[in-house]
């Protein structure tokens, strides 16, 4: 039977397609209440017929490379704001050779001219589709400071030159092929479109915009990771279904007029009007087992709920016929506190093990969004990080540096998705928090790649790690709960006792990447989560004693309750934990090395004295900033719902719900930066004001105890606020890069 509904996997059944919309409807019914079931494997399709042609050096940016390769068409063109690097840390690469493994000709467009439909006609016409990203990062992230200067660089072009991509380039580009050929399909994905698939905050444009689907006018939205989704909207393409027909894969996006009369709609759209009591819960409270669901106001009689599994279809809640209706673009345009509700229930709907479709109005049409995609398995991930990459740039570049290359080109990733809930970061929206690993010898055979064929390789890997290096294979101890749990961190306000945080089989791993032959050293350069860490002190001495290339990296964003409590992040006691155990295993190894925080400066929620204390807990630890970046709101980030909105969504909200600080005017985020880089000449006239200001005048002086002297030095403090200095690198994250002094004061 479900083989019969799901058309996806019967290529010899095209009649099929001829049922009507009304089959359309209870397929997308059927497959969504169905697709907890185990999913199908990635590699498992049926290749297409253009696997014969054999596998490219390098996906084609050229016709004449077309030529060679022997092909008259490509099925798929991936169009990308970044430099073309066939490395599986690139977005494009990944998605280009596991497409050609389906048996698809894939070819690139990089960095295209967007004033003309021409450049993106340089490939010819797609028989397929147009692939759409912005890149890795999202383009206005990319262009612009937090402060909304323009950057000088951009680390993903080749010489890293700025000015290579359009904002909002997912939009743009989307556009432009439109024009080029008018009625091929486009696919809008990446980071840029998974963070604006609903209407959101643009800290740039400072107005809530609509989502990226409705301005880019594309067919549909891949949101998340990609993998899945797009091999089986390829295939499903390859055999005549028209775009318009797919409706039923997860992670997928896309406009419709109304919701199938098939569907219960939950109504969240209204404070006062809720919908169920289920979707009224606190989403960052697990759903406890044996609970009872009754529909409000319907007069059902209570049924047991049973937990969510990803191999069981649940019993209490059909939730592959329901969906959820946020607030309308119109509604979170003009009311900030329907936004921080609509973002409250859109993270509510993240875990993929019981995330419910999403449905939000844009004038006469709503976005849809399907329930995220199934993670990938360690075998799937194995085999997508061991396609035939050339793991270097296009031949096309020359000679020209890609600096996002040059940092990545020697380092190993093992993981995907971060568990730890942190609100001003954009990986659990996009990658999810649920741990995606590879195995262990999936691993050390990418080493083996990289020393055998990476140019400039002198015996040490860069970095070994992900999103959060110590997350390997640490997941909830009981699938049942993770799949129906509705935290929104597994790790705050304190590690969830249901977490597994065994470092052993990690260890293994280090040990067993430092035994590769050829292997001097093995570095973790990706941010720690400490709190973690300090859990396995075996883990700390490992990495402390072999792992660290004289500092490490972790990331306490702040030293008080108040800012912390609005970013998810532990308090700064388990700071001192991990700093008091990489001192003495440092000390045990012989070695001189030193922690690297990260800090950051005008989160919402942190107040002027909450920056002073800050401030003076830097001078007593003896650390100074060489860099500083204020909080930069992005996208669907629960931090940026706070920016926006002066309410917290990580609790109900409503009219008089909690209000939370925010830091808006420039001289306010100069003062908060300044507060960081205390020990700058240039900031100290600013600081005094504050200081007076503040009523602490006895931090002024001289003396080892004040925080700024109270004389000035010639030809200082008339530098303009915020200037970017030479040489100094901006913290990831939007965060602050320390360097110690290597004197307490």
């Amino acid at each position: 039977m479900a083989d019969w509904l799901c058309p996806a996997h019967e290529p010899n059944r095209p009649g099929l397609r001829l049922l009507g919309v009304g089959f359309v409807i209870q397929c997308f019914v059927y497959r969504l209440a169905v697709s907890m079931d185990q999913a199908p494997d990635l590699f498992s399709y049926r290749r297409h017929w253009a696997h014969k042609l054999g596998v490219a050096p390098e996906l084609p940016m050229s016709r004449a490379e077309m030529d060679l390769l022997g092909w008259d068409a490509c099925d798929v063109i991936i169009v990308t704001g970044d430099a073309y690097v066939d490395h599986p840390s690139f977005g494009m690469a990944i998605i280009g050779r596991l497409l050609e493994a389906q048996g698809f000709r894939v070819g690139i467009i990089s960095q295209p001219d967007w004033t003309l439909a021409a450049d993106f006609q340089r490939l010819g016409r797609p028989t397929l589709f147009f692939g759409i990203t912005a890149g890795n990062m999202d383009s206005m992230v990319n262009r612009y400071t937090a402060d909304r200067r323009a950057r000088s660089d951009d680390a993903y072009t080749p010489g890293g030159v700025a000015d290579r991509r359009p904002d909002r380039s997912v939009t743009v580009y989307a556009q432009r092929a439109r024009e080029a050929y008018k009625d091929v399909p486009i696919i809008i994905g990446g980071i840029e479109a998974s963070l604006r698939r609903i209407a959101h905050y643009d800290h740039w444009s400072e107005k809530v915009r609509r989502a990226a689907l409705v301005d880019a006018k594309a067919d549909l939205l891949i949101f998340g990771n990609a993998e899945r989704a797009v091999v089986e909207v390829a295939h499903r393409l390859a055999r005549g279904e028209p775009i318009a027909a797919i409706r039923d894969v997860r992670g997928t996006g896309f406009m419709v007029r109304e919701v199938a009369a098939a569907w219960t709609e939950i109504d969240s759209s209204h404070l006062d009007q809720p919908g169920w009591v289920e979707s009224h819960r606190d989403p960052y409270v697990a759903e406890p087992v044996g609970c009872v669901a009754t529909p409000a106001g319907q007069g059902a009689e209570p049924v047991a709920a049973v937990p969510i599994t990803f191999h069981r279809r649940p019993r209490h809640l059909d939730r592959g016929h329901t969906v959820v209706r946020l607030p309308s673009f119109e509604q979170v345009r003009a009311d900030p506190v329907l936004y921080a509700h609509a973002s409250r229930v859109f993270h509510q709907e993240t875990n993929p093990g019981n995330a419910r479709a999403l449905i939000q109005g844009h004038g006469d049409r709503a976005v849809w969004l399907n329930p995220p995609p199934i993670p990938l398995t360690t075998a799937e991930l194995d085999r997508v990080y061991e396609l035939p990459y050339s793991r270097r740039p296009h031949p096309g570049y020359g000679a020209q540096p890609i600096p996002a290359w040059e940092m990545i080109r020697f380092s190993v990733n093992i993981l995907r998705g971060c568990f730890g809930g942190c609100t001003f970061c954009s990986i659990t929206e996009h990658e999810g928090r649920i741990i995606q690993n590879r195995s262990e010898a999936s691993i050390l055979r990418e080493i083996a790649e990289v020393r055998d064929h990476t140019a400039g390789f002198t015996g040490t890997i860069s970095d070994l790690g992900g999103p959060t290096a110590n997350m390997w294979r640490l997941a909830c101890k009981d699938r049942a709960i993770e799949s129906s749990c509705r935290k929104l961190s597994c790790v705050y306000p304190a590690i969830c006792p249901n977490m597994n945080t065994d470092h052993g089989p990690l260890i293994q791993l280090y040990r067993a990447a430092r035994q590769v032959p050829g292997i001097k050293r093995v570095l973790i350069a990706s941010g720690l989560r400490y709190d973690l860490a300090v859990r396995s002190p075996e883990y700390v001495r490992e990495l402390v004693t072999h792992h660290v290339g004289g500092y490490l990296k972790i990331a306490p964003e702040h030293t008080e309750p108040g800012p912390l409590s609005k970013m998810q992040k532990p308090g700064i006691g388990a700071y001192d934990r991990f700093k008091a155990m990489f001192d003495k295993y440092s000390k045990e190894a012989g070695k001189e090395q030193y922690l690297i925080p990260y800090f950051i400066a005008a989160h919402p929620g942190t107040t002027d004295l909450d920056m002073l204390n800050l401030a003076l807990w830097l001078k007593r630890n003896g650390f100074r900033p060489d860099a500083v970046q204020g909080f930069l709101p992005t996208p669907l980030a629960i931090a940026s719902a706070m920016y926006h909105t002066g309410f917290n969504p990580l609790q109900r909200v409503g009219r008089d719900a909690e209000r939370v600080s925010v830091v808006r005017g420039a001289r306010q985020r100069r003062l908060h930066k300044a507060f960081l880089r205390y020990h700058d000449p240039e900031n100290w006239p600013l600081l005094r004001e504050a200081l007076n200001a503040m009523g602490r005048t006895d931090l002024i002086g001289n003396g080892k105890r004040h925080l700024i002297p109270a004389f000035q030095p010639a030809g200082t403090g008339g530098t303009p606020e915020g200037r970017r200095r030479p040489g100094l690198g901006l913290a990831p994250g939007g965060g602050t890069a320390m360097r110690p002094t290597g004197r307490r004061r």
